[in-house]
């Protein structure tokens, strides 16, 4: 058996472990524990990047690249199950979700268009990517998770006792009629913890610590990021802050207050990487 081939080369190694660490600084907690269950969309990606004929910059990118699309259809199809199988209230509120999603992206791009212009050097090319990435995949990952509660559930599995019978005789054994289907009732399946959270009342944001310090670091990054700004980008990030706000607005009452609180978080730590990126080089 041929050995696999290891080399990436050492620019491939760096811009591995760039695309890689800026992949970590901004997934929040949530996002990283489904990381941790090896997506084959993330596994792809890292399987992409770790390719020989894959080690430059542009390498990497197309990589990424590949991942948000797969991403994007992750979200078409999680809407569209939405749509066959949600409430009609929530049907309408994913939707509204989506539509503000949608906006906030084009303002977003703007915003990073913005940063990226003032940084020199090809790893930053990856970075861009990654950032563009992981809004994709956030969103992916919470209307996948939407989708999964208003999925009818799946059928029950029969044993197919005849199966069993016909084993048993072919190893020499008597066959025996099948026995008859227990009478008693089916209990019903206990409510999961995610459905009950989801049966709460939502709490204002004043009122829930996480919430609350979650948007007290969103203001604090969102001022450090206007600060190293060029005057003549900050009204671009007052845009993207201004529609990621309706899309928040839109999005977190479909959810719980832990789904709240990531939500924030995801987009404090865009805007915390996004302050440290602006004119390094």
């Amino acid at each position: 058996m041929s050995k696999p081939n290891l080399f990436i080369g050492a620019f491939g190694a760096r811009a591995l472990r760039c695309a890689l660490l800026a992949v970590l600084s901004i997934v929040p907690l949530a996002a990283r524990a489904e990381a941790a269950r090896a997506d084959p969309i993330d596994t792809a990606m890292q399987n992409c990047s770790a390719r020989a004929d894959r080690s430059s910059t542009p390498g990497q990118v197309q990589c990424i690249e590949a991942a948000r699309d797969a991403w994007q259809q992750a979200i078409d199809s999680a809407m569209r199950s939405i749509a066959a199988n949600a409430p009609e209230d929530q049907k309408r509120g994913w939707a509204q979700s989506q539509a503000r999603w949608l906006a906030w992206r084009t303002e977003e791009q703007a915003l990073l268009r913005a940063v990226f212009a003032t940084t020199r050097g090809s790893s930053y090319t990856i970075t861009q990517a990654n950032v563009l990435l992981q809004s994709v995949r956030d969103r992916a990952l919470a209307v996948r998770h939407a989708a999964a509660r208003f999925a009818p559930p799946a059928p029950a599995v029969v044993a197919a006792s005849g199966a069993s019978s016909a084993s048993v005789a072919a190893f020499g054994g008597s066959s025996v009629p099948d026995a008859p289907a227990a009478s008693s009732p089916v209990a019903p399946r206990s409510q999961s913890e995610d459905a009950r959270a989801h049966e709460e009342r939502m709490r204002p944001c004043n009122s829930d610590g996480a919430c609350e310090h979650a948007q007290f670091d969103l203001r604090r990054y969102e001022r450090a990021l206007r600060d190293k700004l060029p005057a003549r980008a900050r009204p671009t990030l007052m845009r993207a802050q201004r529609a990621w706000w309706l899309y928040f607005d839109a999005t977190s009452p479909l959810g719980t207050e832990a789904e709240r609180a990531d939500l924030i978080g995801e987009r404090v730590a865009t805007i915390k990487r996004l302050s440290e990126t602006v004119g390094s080089d």
